[in-house]
């Protein structure tokens, strides 16, 4: 699957078709309901995998962002990213609520999981060959799309604890917000000072080891701030832009 998927990117860069559409449609293929049959039904390694998946990506996207074209855009785009992701699930949430007749927070963690954009699909359209944004559209669309994931994820943890706890006071939010995004921000940036001094002083005897170093320093990131009760995810992009910078 893995060799058929690298093959399709091809069929990609000819039909201008993004290629996350064709792994997707390669997938269910392959899959108990398509030609494959392959079945696979264990929730929590797909989570697992997901989420590990997703850590890679939002590191790659945070090293990959050009710190001289999104300076201009900083504050837009955190604003997009926070704000315009939160209005998107509450705009979603209201559908829900009158149309599909669910209660507010359950319309709410509707709204919540849609709301963000996927940053992998945005990072391969943005930067493929045949499109060309006129600055500053590209550089805010790529920092907001790799940066919305954390408030996403937020969100969806929110409104499950609000929904498990029979909780539905959205004020309570605002502590659990600052205490999430804050610490990830904070911890993101220390782990990110921290991991370009150890890269910097430690002398590894084979080059090959520095992405391994990488790698588990960037999956440490992840699970320190979320053993703290941060958003390890926020935290991973801010190591991935600050080592960009260097």
């Amino acid at each position: 699957l893995g060799l058929i998927s690298v093959i399709a990117t091809k069929l990609s860069d000819k039909f201008a078709v993004p290629v996350l559409l064709l792994f997707l449609a390669i997938g269910m293929l392959a899959g108990s309901e398509g030609i494959g049959r392959l079945y696979f039904n264990d929730p929590w390694m797909a989570k697992s995998i997901g989420v590990i998946a997703l850590i890679f990506i939002i590191f790659s996207g945070g090293i990959d962002t050009q710190w001289q074209e999104v300076r201009p855009v900083f504050f837009p785009a955190v604003v997009l990213s926070t704000l315009g992701v939160f209005l998107t699930a509450l705009i979603m949430s209201i559908f829900a609520v009158f149309v599909l007749k669910f209660s507010f927070v359950e319309g709410l963690l509707l709204g919540s999981i849609v709301s963000s954009t996927d940053a992998a699909a945005v990072f391969s359209i943005l930067r493929s060959k045949r499109i060309s944004l006129k600055s500053p559209l590209k550089p805010l669309l790529e920092f907001e799309s790799g940066s919305n994931d954390p408030m996403a994820v937020f969100l969806t943890l929110s409104c499950i604890s609000m929904l498990t706890l029979n909780n539905n006071n959205i004020l309570f939010l605002i502590p659990r917000f600052i205490l999430d995004m804050g610490g990830g921000a904070l911890i993101g940036y220390l782990m990110a000072r921290f991991i370009v001094l150890v890269i910097n002083k430690l002398k590894l005897e084979f080059d090959g080891l520095y992405p391994a170093l990488t790698i588990s320093l960037v999956l440490l990131t992840y699970s320190l701030a979320t053993l703290l009760k941060c958003n390890g995810f926020l935290a991973v992009y801010i190591v991935g832009l600050i080592m960009g910078k260097q």
